[in-house]
């Protein structure tokens, strides 16, 4: 009996989402006849009943779009904005897969995605996932499909931004996406030439980093340009941020938790501007001229390149064998060249972070790149 499978995408939307989708339905439907169903709006389509039927017609022409033709949203299955309030409309979600008659739902995303889809299942649905953001830092898979496009978009604005960091004898800081994990701003910084490249696996020193640019200066290269993660931050916010994170894990009685929890949050915020104090500071440090550029939501968008349609497509095809051999509870994950099924129990709550032994890291110390701790 053919199969029905709904598929939904969630968290921040990602350069070969749609091939990925195309992957799923063409090769379930086509090699077994499955019926499939999209919920727009990731999490809060399936709370609410918003689909849409997908057929192989359905997604014909969709490989070469970026974003995604469900929609997407950040909403939480515990913890969905309703009426003002935040409420657990899991159960819901729950209906809404039996009223269906579902076999498997399909969640495309990140760690959140991962996270949240494990809650499902342990409310019984038979879930896979795939594993997609620009970050690259969901645990137990190579390579997340949307990271190689973002990487070749900052490593191009990289590239433009030397004619200018040149001809004006500037400094110029670039901020790149990551949140806590440094492989884009290391890959695009090692691909497009920076000099310094500032990662959260790696605090950094501010007068290691202005030593590095007189340096240059000295010898004769009065421009430099600066690679920054968004989740990098300087030696001393780095150990503030560490001693908050051990205030929590020491605290015994739950209101103290969560005022440690709230310290924490209020940290962390303090840091948003990051990267605009680092210019600042860098201007004051070494007398050159400092701009910054903040690439921000431009990685995410616009065609996905030829490796991450290979990489969603391979997924996603792999994800239609899985739910006919009845493998939930999985995550499809990207090894080598093979697709494998990864339990989502093992790997909810994990981060795939930088190694500070990883070949990447090596590379850049063996150009001269400045990491900002020698």
């Amino acid at each position: 009996m053919a199969k029905y499978v709904g598929i939904l995408t969630a968290g921040g939307d990602s350069p070969g989402l749609n091939a990925a989708i195309r992957g799923v339905v063409k090769a379930s439907v086509g090699q077994y006849g499955m019926q499939i169903i999209g919920f727009r709006d990731g999490f809060r389509g399936l709370m609410q009943n918003r689909t849409i039927r997908l057929e192989s017609h359905t997604v014909s022409g969709i490989l070469t779009r970026g974003g995604t033709i469900l929609g997407t949203s950040r909403d939480k299955p515990h913890q969905m904005p309703v009426g003002g309030e935040k409420m657990d409309m899991t159960d819901v979600m729950v209906d809404t897969y039996e009223q269906h008659n579902l076999d498997a739902l399909v969640c495309l995303g990140g760690g959140g995605t991962q996270k949240n889809a494990y809650h499902l299942a342990q409310k019984g649905l038979n879930v896979v996932t795939l594993p997609k953001t620009i970050d690259n830092d969901v645990y137990g898979t190579d390579m997340t499909f949307g990271f190689d496009t973002a990487l070749g978009i900052a490593t191009d604005a990289i590239d433009r931004l030397h004619s200018t960091a040149h001809s004006h004898h500037r400094i110029i800081v670039v901020e790149i996406m990551g949140h806590n994990a440094g492989w884009l701003a290391l890959g695009a910084g090692i691909a497009g030439g920076a000099d310094v490249i500032l990662i959260p696996e790696i605090p950094y020193s501010m007068d290691v980093v202005a030593e590095k640019i007189r340096r240059r200066q000295r010898r004769g290269s009065n421009f430099s340009i600066v690679a920054v993660s968004e989740g990098a931050h300087s030696s001393e916010d780095a150990k503030a941020l560490a001693k908050a994170r051990a205030k929590i894990d020491k605290a015994e009685k739950k209101p103290d938790r969560k005022k440690a929890k709230a310290e924490l949050k209020e940290l962390s915020a303090s840091f948003k501007n990051h990267t605009l104090i680092v210019t600042e500071q860098l201007e004051a440090m070494t007398g050159l001229e400092a701009r910054v550029t903040i690439l921000g939501h431009l990685q995410r968008g616009g065609t996905p390149s030829a490796a991450d349609r290979l990489l969603a497509t391979r997924l996603g095809t792999r994800c239609a064998h899985f739910i006919q051999d009845e493998k939930y509870g999985v995550m499809v994950a990207d090894r080598g060249e093979r697709a494998v099924a990864v339990p989502l129990a093992d790997i909810v709550g994990k981060r795939k972070t930088v190694p500070l032994d990883h070949s990447w890291i090596a590379t850049a110390r063996d150009i001269g790149v400045c990491l900002g701790d020698e």
